[in-house]
């Protein structure tokens, strides 16, 4: 949700809204109306007409508690509802106007977890251990405020490199609790990177005839080439 502009615009504005002592004032207050009234004066008019077209569960989940940093936790809103009864709000005009006769009923499912879980694989896991390792290395000899780091992926576990990077070299300024401040910056796609150029120039072809890359069930033990293949994504990064 918070790379839709005026949702990102409308998170942002909360957050400000509630940074420091504000939040105690408003969690302080009786009713939701009580607080529908705190959100309308304090928000600007483009972001309060956002706000006033979601549903009322999806306008209170944009007030709770939330994260470490004071941000509203986008992870906790439940934006397939919300697609859901905007369709069907949709649906209703196009009634209203004569062209649409049909009827809308949804089922939700959360699916955030199943998308991005997987079994690990052989290169997986000996990233992970190799992580580890590397940082029992670092604590070891007094590096500290250091990163574990791996690089030369593409390449055979035995031609890996090992080595620290500096946490600060990672900061990026941004907002929390209402005040600028030096957190790690969120990884996001690289739009000018080789992984998604390799995408927009196949794109249009897969539209039409889809292609999977499907070498099979994860190999722990067997040939080297099969079972410790790096990722799709690196290989395109670093060939």
């Amino acid at each position: 949700m918070e790379f839709v502009p005026e949702f990102s615009v409308l998170i942002h504005e909360i957050n400000e809204l509630l940074a420091g002592s504000k939040a105690d004032a408003f969690n302080a207050l009786p009713t939701w109306k009580d607080k529908y009234a705190f959100i309308e004066n304090g928000l600007t008019k483009e972001s309060m007409s956002v706000f006033a077209i979601l549903p009322e569960s999806i306008q209170q989940q944009l007030f709770l508690e939330r994260d470490p940093h004071g941000n509203v936790q986008v992870s906790l809103i439940e934006s397939e509802k919300l697609f859901s009864a905007l369709v069907k709000d949709k649906l209703e005009e196009r009634k209203k106007a004569g062209t649409y006769k049909g009827k809308f009923s949804a089922l939700h499912h959360f699916l955030g977890y199943e998308g991005r879980c997987a079994f690990p694989s052989n290169f997986d896991s000996d990233y992970c251990y190799s992580l580890g390792y590397n940082a029992f290395m670092l604590i070891q000899y007094g590096y500290n405020g250091y990163l574990s780091k791996i690089s030369n992926l593409k390449n055979p576990a035995n031609e890996w490199v090992a080595g620290g990077m500096p946490i600060t070299k990672m900061m990026n300024i941004e907002r929390r609790h209402g005040e600028d401040k030096p957190v790690i910056k969120k990884a996001l796609v690289d739009l000018e990177g080789k992984p998604f150029k390799f995408f927009e120039a196949h794109r249009e072809e897969w539209a039409v005839d889809t292609c999977f890359v499907y070498p099979g069930a994860i190999q722990y033990y067997g040939p080297v080439e099969v079972c410790d293949i790096t990722t799709k994504t690196l290989a395109l990064e670093q060939e």
